[in-house]
């Protein structure tokens, strides 16, 4: 498989042309077609919300749109970035793996002077200043959460921002020879043209998309589920429940359970010093001590002893 080294913040256009493509035999392409389809649905997705993310953003028109994916080794896809560029490195827990978000440093330049109130256009080649770094990094940490989104119907990631480069040379993320999947996307800021990508290990994705039981979710579906997730929490949060306040249980016979008696005084066991348990189906979820409100019996909430002890372990 052949790759093309681009210009910064220029447009290149994969697959354009009517020639054949290279295909090595030694390494088969392993993505099938409804790995690719199932990828293509959750890229789309991110790429939408995340040209809304950038037009209200950085109140200039943009567009994000997926062009294509594929597989190729690590070391095809570093030499196919442009050198300087900006590398978002990335972790997606619970999945393992280090993913990489690049974007041409001119469209970021472009993105940044947005930001700070100014017209875009062509911008200076040269690093971020401390100042325009956290604006960087808050703009890809909004992007990771579209991401977020994006994958939500194939698996439930909580994408994180760790590092910032400008070097895909020195990053030493994967092995030369490790496989990856690689989506590149169609970038437009305002005026800015240029093409993004996002690198996952393939070990980390075909995983998830090996699962047999996955399914994709149209708009249509999506927005169904939210309503009735929305409906459940709400009918939910307002369901009545029974409460009990209890005195520390203690164990007795069951000849002594039979004779008792009105009249007869049980012993608890229960500490005067100790708060008594506020439960929910024998789960206690509070801890309280009985009192009054005007005519009704009542409690009051109060920390837990485990929370006492630890705060006077504390200042000791």
């Amino acid at each position: 498989m052949t790759t093309t080294a681009r210009t910064p913040g220029k447009m290149s256009r994969r697959g354009q042309g009517g020639g054949p493509t290279a295909y090595d035999f030694r390494r088969p392409i392993k993505l099938s077609r409804e790995h690719v389809r199932t990828l293509q649905i959750a890229f789309e997705t991110y790429a939408r919300s995340c040209g809304t993310l950038l037009t209200t953003r950085l109140r200039a028109v943009s567009n994000v749109s997926l062009i294509s994916i594929e597989q190729l080794n690590y070391d095809e896809y570093v030499a196919s970035l442009a050198n300087p560029t900006i590398i978002g490195v990335v972790t997606l827990d619970p999945l393992p793996g280090t993913v990489l978000l690049e974007i041409a440093q001119s469209a970021v330049m472009t993105a940044i002077d947005h930001m700070l109130g100014g017209p875009g256009g062509s911008q200076p080649e040269r690093p971020l200043t401390e100042v325009e770094m956290p604006l960087l990094r808050g703009l890809i940490e909004r992007m990771l959460g579209e991401m977020r989104y994006g994958f939500e119907s194939l698996v439930d990631i909580s994408p994180k921002l760790k590092e910032i480069e400008y070097n895909a040379q020195f990053l030493r993320a994967h092995a030369p020879g490790d496989a990856v999947v690689v989506a590149s996307f169609e970038t437009k800021i305002g005026a800015e043209e240029c093409i993004s990508t996002i690198c996952l290990p393939f070990n980390t994705i075909l995983p998830v998309l090996s699962r047999t039981e996955t399914i994709v979710l149209s708009a249509s579906e999506r927005q169904a589920k939210d309503r009735a997730l929305r409906s459940l929490t709400a009918g939910l949060s307002a369901a009545p429940i029974d409460v009990a306040v209890r005195f520390q249980p203690i164990r007795m016979r069951t000849d002594d359970i039979v004779d008792l008696r009105p009249g007869d005084v049980v012993p608890l066991g229960h500490q005067t010093s100790r708060p008594l348990e506020v439960t929910v189906n024998d789960i206690v979820f509070a801890h309280a001590v009985p009192g009054n409100q005007g005519a009704r019996l009542a409690c009051l909430v109060v920390p837990s002893p485990h929370e006492n002890s630890s705060k006077e372990s504390g200042r000791s």
